[in-house]
């Protein structure tokens, strides 16, 4: 979907990184490293991103730093596409239409940092979930969004690693 609209896979993997989650950072050698990408090509859309207001660039301890610009007022929308193209938004959605008492739903793994790796890792924390509809869940999750699911249960979650809130039932 939103591959179609960004035509330059660098730009879009640069959206996911920085749109995913208001909290991911990344300097020009750090992202060329973690995406395979040259720095030139990093930096080109760094400066497209940033000059259209959508990327901070802030200097810290003698480096350049980008985040996403949490002023703008296509952050909130730009951030939706983003969860929209990863198939977060239907992952949610599914989950809640069946499961009852889903107290959260949070986001682990190389999503979480803005990685689209391809495996979607998520917490479902809750009371007396449903084994059998999580097995039948992640297959049909899978086939909607073309990525890999892993859900995993719990009774609550230990926030002793990087994860995004996708849905809390005490925030509605």
């Amino acid at each position: 979907m939103l591959g179609e609209l960004i035509t330059s896979k660098t730009r879009l993997r640069l959206m996911i990184k920085f749109f995913v989650s208001q909290a991911n950072r990344g300097y020009l050698n750090g992202l060329a490293n973690e995406m395979g990408e040259s720095t030139n090509a990093i930096r080109k859309e760094l400066n497209h991103l940033q000059k259209a207001g959508y990327l901070d660039k802030l200097k810290v301890n003698n480096k350049v730093e980008y985040k996403a610009n949490i002023k703008h007022p296509l952050f909130d929308v730009l951030r939706k596409v983003v969860l929209k193209h990863l198939g977060l938004e239907d992952v949610v959605e599914k989950v809640l239409e069946r499961m009852g008492a889903v107290d959260q739903i949070i986001l682990v793994g190389d999503y979480s940092k803005g990685i689209d790796s391809g495996l979607i890792e998520v917490f479902l924390i809750g009371q007396n979930l449903n084994m059998n509809y999580i097995a039948q869940l992640e297959e049909k999750i899978e086939n909607l969004i073309g990525r890999k699911v892993s859900f995993y249960l719990a009774s609550k979650f230990l926030a002793d690693r990087e994860h995004i809130e996708l849905y809390n039932s005490s925030n509605k």
